[in-house]
């Protein structure tokens, strides 16, 4: 009978964090907090199941996630996928000595990630706030079961949460916590070019969002630039696979359009280069309204059927897009879900494009929603909870920003 295999002996190893994210975003999110975290304290674990910024910020990659994540409904094969991350997640925790999970955004799959983590022992402490506000508010429960402590990117979400029982902080946001550099982003934008109008795109960043996106994106070009004979346009594609993938999407829809540029990566360089900005719903829009563009806000819905059977049943908020949800009235117009053609999409960016006056409102509107979030250092104030919950330092107070804690 064979000797039995040696297990890792985790009782006086140093505890660590685990993080996991499934998503581009989150890996993003999770990368500015693992930097800081290992700024403070450079000999501190931190594993992962992510992507490469979160290796690039210092994380011990276990395994690779995010490059095919989804969004809504997933699929079998996904379901199942994620069903052997679970029981990889639980080997893990069983030979390593985790003292916080960090679960990033994504929460169905990061929800049996938190349960696992919990009967191993771990405290979680959730990055991003799931948008229970949003929709399916029953899932309250299941939170206030498998949290620790909600670190909130959205100025309303604290006391969301807090009324109903889960600890929970405002921290801010990640995108914020560096200041632009305004002529660096200058210098690249001189590479794009020039016209009377200049339209910016942003498709999106999951597989299944800039495809469903896309065509409907190359038909608002085509439009606005019969509306606007020379207008150009620069999509910012978050990766070069993400590009390859648009041109092969253009070929089935008509050709790649006259007139129209890509980027990968330089997202803040062409919204500062744009009269205009497209923009799918998420987190985007904010990066968009840092620079006070003007934009108009979408997101393709496939299925009407499916929305207006079972989403609305489940939908808390008439708002998706952030700015709007932030401000609680409708600063930037909004096409969410959107199941039609680019019409009204078309006519919404015209009504911007003509009217001088209607720009200023809404770029004076995004500076105030921009305000909220003003005096916050996310990344800083997420790793002072973490430390907290891991018992590697005290929780400051709430109202302490990093600048008036230095």
């Amino acid at each position: 009978m064979p000797a039995p295999e040696p297990q890792p002996d985790t009782h006086d190893a140093p505890a660590a964090l685990l993080f996991t994210a499934f998503e581009p975003s989150g890996d993003e999110h999770a990368a500015h907090v693992i930097a800081e975290l290992k700024r403070r304290r450079p000999g501190l674990k931190v594993y992962a199941w992510g992507g490469r910024r979160m290796e690039a910020a210092g994380a011990t990659l276990v395994e690779r996630t995010g490059d095919d994540a989804v969004m809504g409904l997933p699929g079998l094969a996904k379901i199942r996928e994620h069903a052997r991350i679970n029981e990889r997640v639980a080997d893990f925790l069983a030979g390593h000595r985790v003292a916080v999970h960090v679960p990033v955004d994504s929460p169905a799959a990061n929800f049996p990630l938190c349960r696992i983590a919990k009967r191993a022992g771990c405290r979680v402490v959730h990055l991003v706030a799931p948008q229970i506000w949003a929709w399916g508010r029953w899932r309250i429960h299941k939170l206030r079961r498998l949290t620790d402590m909600v670190l909130c990117l959205l100025p309303f979400e604290e006391r969301f949460f807090v009324r109903r029982r889960v600890p929970a902080r405002f921290i801010g946001h990640m995108l914020f916590d560096e200041p632009l550099d305004g002529a660096a982003l200058d210098r690249v934008a001189a590479e794009f070019p020039g016209g009377p109008v200049r339209l910016a795109f942003m498709p999106g960043s999951r597989p299944a969002e800039f495809r469903r996106n896309f065509p409907l994106i190359l038909r608002i070009f085509r439009a606005l630039r019969r509306a606007y004979p020379g207008a150009v346009g620069v999509l910012a594609a978050t990766r070069p696979g993400v590009e390859a993938e648009l041109r092969r999407i253009a070929e089935r829809h008509g050709g790649w359009p006259e007139g129209l540029a890509t980027t990968v990566g330089r997202t803040d360089a062409v919204t500062r280069w744009c009269s205009l900005a497209l923009v799918k719903s998420g987190t985007v829009t904010l990066q968009v309204a840092r620079h006070l563009r003007p934009m108009v806000i979408f997101y393709k819905h496939s299925n009407p059927l499916f929305y207006y059977l079972v989403a609305r049943v489940i939908l808390s908020t008439r708002r998706f897009a952030l700015p709007n949800v932030i401000a609680m009235r409708t600063v930037v117009p909004e096409f969410v879900p959107h199941f039609g053609g680019p019409g009204p999409i078309v006519a919404a960016a015209r009504a911007l494009i003509d009217d001088e006056a209607a720009r200023r409102r809404q770029t004076a509107d995004l500076a105030d929603v921009l305000a909220r979030f003003k005096g916050r250092h996310a990344s800083a104030l997420a790793a002072d909870a973490i430390e907290a919950v891991a018992g590697l330092a005290p929780l400051p107070s709430p109202d302490l920003t990093p600048q008036a804690r230095t």
